[in-house]
């Protein structure tokens, strides 16, 4: 069903969603961005629909709603166990993109269905929603058209913006007498999605882990500085180590946080008895490119990367993942010898 509201209509909509849900959108963060007096954009939870920036793709992804940065599992003591609440107790509705949207199977993938259910992922994925934004044109570094998630149909709902007027595309069953009730008309939604980026990429069909032999991965032994700012602007890594909080000097009382992590920085390898594995950083760029691109695919029967792009918009040394997956082809010719 489609609806078509004007502003003051979706902020009435939003102001019934917040007594259930925080709704989460991309913002405009002024003055906060990586170099002084610049911008950033970024998911935060808003108050009305005229605080969502829908010019910029965000340069973080949603992710933090479902996995934050830093989360307690429980306090302990010498003889209990106290379990945390949850960072978010409501429910949560949140605007993002096809490609981020996709993202969210991919975490669905590792968190729910990959052996066991992960408990406190659950809690926070239970009662989420999601709003899917359509894009009319392309941004600077996606290539979501070649990783097949340019555009989506399970979403709850879909937004586009038409001369100032909310075009909604709801699946939404239980919010539709809303909806309903706060429009101005009642048509037939359609949901732009790009159809081509400026960006392409192609993997070969013959990918194997031969191809951890090729020397394009020394390169990156210099180049990158192992800041791991690609893996937490990405959508879909999941990567956490564990922090224990000591209270006493005695280690008796505290908690224990899930904090993110980032397989390209330092001691993230660090084994017990003083083992690390993966010391250089081109070793490090192999592992990544080739889970997201490789070995997710053998597992799960689709790539990891939904080619958002945000990898490349940040990265300090200008490395572009897309440009390194390009060069897969004339790696495997390389290990292979076949041209």
């Amino acid at each position: 069903m489609g609806y078509l509201l004007n502003e003051n209509n979706f902020n009435e909509v939003i102001k019934e969603w917040q007594k259930d849900y925080l709704i989460f959108a991309p913002k405009k963060m002024p003055g906060e961005g990586m170099y002084s007096d610049t911008n950033i954009t970024r998911y935060a939870a808003i108050d009305n629909i005229s605080e969502i920036e829908w010019e910029k793709k965000s340069d973080f992804s949603f992710k933090e709603v479902l996995l934050p940065l830093s989360e307690t599992l429980f306090y302990y003591t010498e003889g209990t166990v106290k379990e945390a609440e949850a960072n978010r107790k409501m429910g949560a509705v949140i605007f993002l993109r096809s490609c981020d949207l996709h993202a969210v199977k991919r975490l669905d993938e590792i968190y729910l269905r990959n052996g066991y259910e992960d408990y406190y992922y659950q809690r926070l994925r239970d009662n989420v929603r999601f709003f899917v934004i359509g894009c009319s044109a392309t941004y600077d570094n996606c290539f979501c058209v070649s990783m097949g998630t340019n555009q989506i149909a399970s979403y709850d709902a879909g937004l586009t913006i038409k001369d100032g007027v909310y075009h909604i595309d709801s699946h939404w069953e239980e919010m539709n007498p809303l909806f309903s009730r706060c429009s101005q008309k009642e048509e037939e939604v359609v949901i732009p999605f790009v159809t081509s980026n400026e960006i392409s990429v192609k993997i070969p069909e013959n990918l194997s882990i031969a191809v951890n032999g090729a020397s394009l991965w020394k390169e990156y032994d210099s180049r990158c500085i192992n800041c791991g700012r690609c893996n937490f602007v990405c959508p879909t890594c999941t990567c956490f180590t564990m922090q224990d909080i000591f209270y006493t000097d005695n280690g008796k009382a505290g908690e224990r946080r899930r904090v993110h992590a980032s397989c390209m920085v330092d001691g993230y390898t660090d084994m017990a008895g003083g083992g690390s594995y993966r010391k250089k950083n081109g070793d490090r760029m192999r592992f990544k490119v080739m889970h997201k691109v490789y070995d997710f695919k053998k597992r799960n029967g689709y790539h990891m990367c939904v080619g958002c792009g945000r990898c490349d918009d940040v990265c300090p040394e200008y490395i572009s993942f897309s440009h390194c997956v390009n060069r897969l082809g004339d790696a495997m010719k390389e290990v292979t010898g076949n041209e």
